[in-house]
């Protein structure tokens, strides 16, 4: 992560392969950055591309932070490869992204660390949507990530490695966005009431991303789609994560490409993630599309790839 002098900064965004909510809930996740990246840079043109979601905003978080800031944050433009609202936090890696630019145009006796920088953005977005912070961690750390989530703050760090070489990712955009924060607020009131199906839901997530996690480090492509396919059913039979565009869509992948897939995120619609091999990828992706093209023209299938770990 660049701070000082940086004009361009680009994200990957991230897949979770089990455990939404537990970051914040307590229990453990799984995410993996993939290379569909948002992009945000210094508009050197100065015309701008209109007003950028959150600049103004992050600009006076800044303000209140570092002293003798001007009155308006510079001109930047942003790009993302990813589907907006869909589970892939493309929203936390705009943030970043804004913060690092931000940083990198203040002056050289300001010094500000990366894990600062990750603070103040998983602050900034808590104040939103009152959720927790895997995403800011997993999206600027690369690789594939292990969390043990914690009912404050950041999640503790479990363990961190590449991807295994020769597995790719297969994203199912569905087409519906998500919401976020609706959901965050229901689940925070079943946590205040003691929902004892929000127990169950973290602990079948939580031994899910366990065997998930285990998986990955055996290189176990088998076992990791059986793992994310329990994490799924955990989400929709206990949480109602899922909807039934969704769990059409994961019917025919599984059918069509005998691929197994989950949705990544909460908030009742977004992408469908699946695991599979570099090499099936491209028959894995045509099959789907030929899938869905008549029945489900709003679904898109995109292949693609972990970024490596920085850490």
């Amino acid at each position: 992560m660049h701070t000082r002098g940086t004009t361009r900064v680009s994200h990957p965004v991230r897949a979770c392969l089990s455990g939404e909510d537990l970051d914040w809930l307590g229990g453990r996740s799984v995410c993996v950055a993939i290379d569909l990246c948002t992009t945000v840079e210094v508009d050197k043109g100065g015309v701008g591309a209109g007003r950028i979601k959150w600049a103004a905003e992050i600009w006076s978080f800044l303000r209140d932070r570092v002293p003798g800031l001007r009155p308006e944050p510079p001109l930047v433009c942003v790009t993302s490869q990813a589907p907006s609202a869909s589970g892939l936090s493309s929203s936390t890696a705009l943030i970043l992204g804004l913060f690092e630019v931000f940083i990198g145009s203040l002056p050289a006796t300001v010094s500000i660390s990366r894990h600062q920088v990750i603070q103040w953005a998983y602050e900034f977005e808590f104040a939103i949507c009152n959720g927790g912070g895997m995403d800011h961690l997993a999206i600027a750390s690369g690789g594939v990530t292990l969390f043990q989530g914690r009912t404050t703050g950041l999640p503790a760090v479990g363990g961190r490695m590449d991807f295994p070489a020769g597995w790719s990712l297969v994203v199912i955009d569905s087409g519906t966005p998500k919401s976020t924060p609706d959901h965050i607020r229901s689940v925070r009131a079943q946590c205040a009431s003691g929902d004892p199906v929000l127990a169950e839901y973290v602990a079948r997530s939580d031994e899910a991303s366990g065997a998930i996690w285990q998986g990955i480090r055996a290189h176990d492509l088998e076992a990791v789609s059986a793992c994310m396919a329990d994490a799924h059913e955990a989400m929709r039979d206990c949480q109602h994560m899922s909807t039934p565009l969704l769990e059409q869509l994961r019917a025919l992948a599984d059918k069509a490409a005998d691929i197994k897939v989950k949705v990544s995120g909460a908030g009742g619609g977004g992408a469908l993630v699946g695991v599979c091999a570099t090499a099936d990828a491209p028959a894995i992706a045509s099959a789907l599309r030929a899938a869905y093209r008549e029945t489900h023209p709003g679904a898109s299938v995109i292949v693609a790839e972990s970024t490596p770990s920085l850490s």
